[in-house]
């Protein structure tokens, strides 16, 4: 462990010292595979307010490379919520695995989408209206004395798949100030997408030293409240939000304790239910393929793919983060 820090630290200080451009712009959307995309569709338009964007049907040579899986057809809807986007993917071939139904919120396998809310109790009345599946207990509010999370108000709950999704409140000094503006509207945008981490140390060089992201914020959060909005008995966390140019934040969460959350599967393909993709617009997939190869982070597409129309993308591929979350690099 100790090599381990020490590794992480000199390649953290080599890459601050080159003083380079961030490979990435910023997160463009956040991906996630569903069995029927109507329906999902359903349940994010029509329960959540997101505004269905475009859909499209792709096949052939570039997606079976760039998601490493032979014989693709695809479905893809974009959906957007304030400005901020996700796209909804349904394998039409071939089909991959359920979500685990044993899953839980310290498994590294997590993954969530925090939705802003303008009203806490009425969102939450709203989702209980709609049935939605719960995660948490109910809201819960952090507790004052964490200065930098005290007064937040967040609620953990499910879509029709099983992919983890949190409704989160901010007062009045806390958030984005976008967040804070006079609206009639419930459901307002998507501030962040969390991970659950095993090392931040590890994570930053990835996502900061290497992606070019910066901090915004971190906390540690413990007690009741945390451990009933993760519903993990005993949950003490870590946590570090990172941002890049424009678009949603990704949160890191690090799990202190309990230590026994379970590994990202190794076998997990693109499309398994329980896949989620972070998409990074980038000035150049060519400069960002060659650095993340001599970084040697582990790739699932061949190499830079050439995708044609529909695509609003002209190339791109994908990765792994440490601890296997995928993430898509691609250029307009």
């Amino acid at each position: 462990m100790k090599l381990r820090i020490v590794v992480v630290a000199a390649l953290a200080c080599a890459l601050h010292a080159t003083d380079r451009q961030p490979l990435v712009t910023g997160i463009d959307s956040v991906g996630l595979t569903v069995s029927d995309l109507d329906r999902s569709v359903d349940f994010y338009t029509k329960v959540l307010s997101f505004e269905k964007v475009s859909e499209k049907d792709v096949d052939g040579d570039a997606y079976e490379h760039l998601e490493g899986i032979f014989g693709i057809h695809l479905r893809i809807a974009r959906l957007r919520l304030g400005s901020e986007s996700i796209e909804l993917t349904e394998y039409i071939a071939p089909r991959g695995r359920p979500a685990p139904i044993d899953a839980h919120s310290n498994d590294r396998s997590f993954q969530h989408l925090a939705i802003i809310v303008s009203d806490m109790a009425r969102a939450y009345e709203w989702l209980r209206r709609n049935k939605v599946a719960h995660a948490s207990p109910r809201p819960q509010r952090l507790p004052d004395w964490n200065k930098n999370a005290g007064g937040i108000e967040a609620f953990y709950f499910r879509d029709p798949d099983g992919h983890p999704l949190e409704i989160l409140h901010f007062p009045p000094d806390k958030g984005d100030p976008k967040w804070q503006r006079d609206t009639d509207r419930l459901f307002l945008g998507i501030d962040h997408t969390a991970i659950v981490i095993s090392d931040t140390e590890a994570s930053l060089v990835f996502y900061r030293d290497i992606l070019g992201m910066h901090v915004a914020g971190a906390s540690e959060n413990y007690g009741t409240e945390q451990e009933r909005l993760n519903n993990v008995f005993g949950a003490r966390l870590r946590i570090t939000a990172v941002r890049a140019a424009s678009g949603p934040g990704i949160e890191f969460l690090q799990y202190l304790a309990p230590g026994d959350g379970r590994p990202y599967p190794a076998d997990e393909k693109p499309n398994d239910l329980i896949h989620a993709v972070v998409r990074f617009a980038a000035p150049d997939t060519g400069d960002g393929y060659g650095v993340l190869r001599n970084k040697r982070v582990r790739f699932v597409s061949s190499g830079v793919i050439a995708l044609a129309a529909p695509s609003e993308f002209r190339k791109a591929f994908v990765i792994r983060d440490p601890d296997g979350h995928a993430i898509e690099i691609a250029q307009q």
